[in-house]
């Protein structure tokens, strides 16, 4: 657990070698830092891998306010600071890739390097499932989490203790985090049109994704020079659900 500057407590996890490469994963909306359970093990133990809950999931504070997507790359770059790393590989999952793309642009210097997996190029378009989000209510349900896992078709088995604890992760988030948070993301101008993304960039997008479509992967590649595009043919949105082992051996590639 550590304390950020931007007044937050939030929970990490760490893995491998302290001295190694940092590498920091980011979750996606809804989810936690137990996202990454069946990935970190695979991941090569050269690295220092961490992954901290973002602020309104998992155990993190969850104030009433600050979900902009510019509170999140502010608490990564305050998370940075409390784990005594200057720069560091981000690998988002998802919107925590969007997360990643925005670090990337307001503070460069602390981004030696960016994977992105199942990640937005933009998040201008309302989703269809937002006004759904809209009507939560608190304690959130547990049986409309679990139903929320339908919006993205999953092509791969996953386990279910896996999913059971994505669900938990749901109904940890009061139904406030849920609006604000899904709000800060679809409102914030997008990464890659603010600024310019220098970093080498990974991008992992599955094939079957029925959210995000190959062109906007592309346009994602095109926006942010001298990335390379990976295709999982045979997988949807929740890459990193579906094929974490793939995506270790992607990162390990990639580093």
């Amino acid at each position: 657990m550590v304390w950020l500057r931007t007044g937050l407590t939030v929970p990490y996890v760490e893995r491998g070698d302290p001295s190694g490469l940092p590498v920091v994963l980011l979750h996606a909306w809804g989810e936690s830092l137990g996202s990454f359970d069946r990935l970190m093990p695979a991941l090569p133990e050269s690295i220092r891998a961490l992954a901290p809950d973002q602020r309104g999931h998992g155990g993190a504070d969850k104030p009433p306010y600050g979900y902009d997507l510019s509170d999140y790359a502010g608490d990564v770059e305050a998370f940075l600071d409390e784990v005594g790393v200057a720069s560091a590989v981000l690998v988002g999952s998802s919107s925590g890739g969007y997360v990643a793309q925005q670090v990337a642009v307001s503070c460069p210097h602390r981004v030696s390097g960016l994977v992105l997996v199942g990640t937005p190029r933009s998040l201008r378009e309302r989703p269809p499932f937002a006004d759904d989000v809209d009507k939560l209510t608190d304690p959130v349900d547990r049986a409309w989490v679990k139903a929320s896992l339908e919006w993205f078709p999953r092509h791969h088995d996953v386990p279910e203790w896996y999913l059971d604890d994505r669900v938990d992760d749901g109904v940890r988030m009061p139904a406030h985090v849920w609006r604000k948070a899904l709000d800060g993301l679809c409102t914030a101008a997008p990464p890659s049109e603010a600024g310019t993304i220098a970093a080498p960039t990974l991008i992992i997008w599955g094939g079957r994704d029925e959210l995000l479509p190959r062109a906007e992967q592309e346009a994602l590649a095109a926006a942010i020079p001298g990335s390379r595009l990976v295709v999982y043919e045979d997988t949807g949105h929740l890459v990193l659900w579906e094929q974490p082992d793939r995506v270790a051996q992607d990162i390990a590639g990639f580093l």
